[in-house]
């Protein structure tokens, strides 16, 4: 599916910077939206490992679509289902699954990424309602989605909630333009006394920490695995290419430039399946490995930069072009860098914990 259909949507998509809905609600019918939830409960009752293969492949194909594809399947769908209780389960998640509903999570803000406790977001209680006032920012799905798994401080403290489009007070923003994963969207989200029902608090009140921890980890190994899948996609590009190509007389892989291009990108590439598969085997609801999912969405992260970088190199003046997709992967891989925890916050928690031990 991801070779035929996705692969056959990706450059249209690309070019014209639009998510495809239709595309997102086929991979529901396929199941692989619910690829970590509970067969009990509509899904496929996998494990981090079955996630990295999908979110893998998915991004050989195209690494926008499969950005849309883990914000609503890890950072709506996974992190909904593990805070949510069985009543909310019950009202989104049969529709969430089915990809009826589009799902996004809202967590960055306009003055608060990588400094998550310095979030603006406000939520106050009011009745059998909570208010939640403040602006979200780069929501990937933002302009599409149905509904948004959304953190807020109450009482300083941070709390998730459910967020239906159409609550009164609740706006999304203009979609915005982006250097790369452009078959993915994204905007801001507005909150001007957004009233939520109470019965959309998701775990308790000031619980919001948990369920962001709980839930990070399985994100970078979406986010590493989609590196693994970009960078096997320039692997394969640039031995085919080496293949074709002539220069000077002789198979371009003859140079020795060439095969130092192929050699070290060919390298990093076993190394990051290899980490990205290990540590995704020690992960799940009940089993935590906060130092391995950094280290490995920190290599694979700048290690897919690279190979991509390497495969433009190779290719020369086609490189360069939009025929061989091989820039689009360079400009999708360096989000990898930035979303879902940047390198330089990898880098302090991995510090952080080695020197804690």
């Amino acid at each position: 599916w991801a070779r035929s259909e996705v692969e056959a949507q990706a450059m249209e998509h690309d070019e014209r910077g639009a998510l495809n809905v239709g595309l997102l609600r086929k991979a529901g019918e396929l199941g692989l939206l619910g690829v970590t939830v509970p067969e009990a409960d509509g899904g496929a009752g996998m494990d981090p490992v079955a996630s990295v293969i999908v979110h893998e492949e998915l991004a050989y194909a195209d690494p926008g679509f499969a950005l849309a594809y883990l914000a609503h399947a890890l950072l709506f769908v996974n992190n909904f289902y593990w805070a949510g209780n069985p009543a909310q389960r019950a009202r989104y998640l049969p529709r969430a699954l089915a990809g009826q509903v589009i799902g996004a999570m809202g967590m960055t803000e306009p003055a608060a990424g990588t400094d998550v406790l310095g979030m603006q977001t406000t939520a106050r209680r009011d009745g059998d309602h909570y208010v939640l006032n403040g602006r979200k920012t780069f929501i990937t799905n933002g302009p599409e989605a149905d509904v948004f798994c959304v953190y807020a401080k109450l009482d300083e403290r941070i709390t998730t909630f459910v967020v239906e489009r159409g609550y009164p007070g609740f706006a999304t923003g203009a979609k915005i333009p982006k250097m790369g994963m452009r078959a993915s969207t994204m905007s801001e989200l507005m909150f001007d006394e957004c009233r939520v029902p109470a019965a959309n608090l998701l775990g308790r009140e000031g619980g919001g920490i948990t369920n962001m921890m709980r839930n990070l980890e399985i994100e970078r190994l979406g986010l590493a695995a989609m590196a693994v899948g970009i960078a096997q996609r320039c692997v394969d590009v640039m031995v085919r290419y080496s293949q074709e190509r002539r220069s000077f007389g002789k198979p371009l892989h003859d140079l020795g430039q060439i095969q130092r291009y192929l050699g070290d990108s060919y390298a990093k590439l076993v190394a990051m399946r290899s980490m990205v598969y290990a540590v995704a085997a020690t992960c799940g609801p009940e089993s935590r490995n906060r130092l391995g999912t950094d280290a490995a969405k920190l290599f694979c992260a700048t290690a897919a930069k690279e190979i991509a970088d390497a495969a433009v190199q190779v290719l020369g003046g086609y490189g360069y072009c939009s025929e061989y997709r091989v820039e689009q992967f360079l400009r999708d891989a360096k989000l990898i860098e930035i979303g879902g925890g940047t390198l330089e916050a990898h880098q302090k928690n991995i510090t952080r914990d080695l020197t804690a031990r």
